[in-house]
């Protein structure tokens, strides 16, 4: 048996419940507030992309013999003061948005950076008590315990758009092909390793295009679809 609907009893009682449903049909939604963007709100790739490009641009200078080869320090100070700070700023934008990937990437290469130009100071200036004849060994320990992370970074972004991938893959060889020229003391393969580094470079160009291009209302790059799916 379907159950009874209740009805008021007292004049007042129906008074009472008219006037709630005429206020409800009435009373105009009201509008959801629209967000308003917070000081880190954005990208952080904005800072992030275009200060790797120039530290990379002055990487491969120095390496394919724009300068001389005592002049090991002449894109340190692109490198700490722009690329190094640029990548912290970065991360620390990403980390600030939640963007915990975007954050560990530009958080990495922070540290490769300026332990990079750490390192060609302290070398140079004798800062870490490294005898001469080890300087060798030590640019070696550097530049392999950076191609390992850089090279896990490179799988741990199958996920990605294969531009991004690639770009990690072409650091990665970039750093393995450097090692080997520092380990058999190679001019050529020195110089093949800075082209490598103008190959990564410029694909970040097209990276800085493309997050610009969303930044100011357009429509982005194609970036390729990830190797890994699922």
């Amino acid at each position: 048996m379907a159950a009874r609907t209740r009805v008021p009893n007292t004049a007042k009682e129906r008074i009472v419940i008219a006037s709630d449903t005429a206020t409800s049909h009435e009373r105009p939604a009201q509008p959801e507030p629209e967000p308003t963007p917070g000081p880190l709100s954005g990208d952080p790739a904005l800072i992030g992309v275009p200060t790797f490009i120039v530290g990379s641009i002055a990487l491969g200078l120095t390496l394919v013999g724009f300068v001389p080869a005592a002049a090991v320090g002449a894109p340190v100070a692109i490198i700490l003061a722009a690329t190094g700070i640029g990548q912290l700023v970065a991360a620390l934008w990403a980390a600030g948005i939640g963007q915990s990937a975007v954050a560990s990437i530009f958080g990495t290469f922070a540290g490769f950076w300026l332990s990079y130009g750490f390192l060609v100071l302290g070398l140079t200036h004798g800062w870490f008590g490294v005898p001469a004849e080890s300087a060798t060994a030590t640019q070696a320990l550097f530049l392999t315990s950076w191609a390992v992370v850089v090279g896990l970074l490179t799988l741990a972004t199958l996920r990605l758009p294969v531009a991004y991938t690639l770009l990690f893959g072409l650091i990665a060889t970039a750093l393995t092909v450097v090692l080997f020229a520092t380990l058999q003391d190679s001019a050529g393969l020195q110089t093949l390793g800075g082209y490598v580094v103008f190959i990564f470079a410029a694909l970040g160009c097209y990276l800085f295009l493309h997050v610009m291009s969303l930044a100011t209302g357009g429509r982005g790059l194609p970036l390729g679809r990830p190797l890994l799916s699922g």
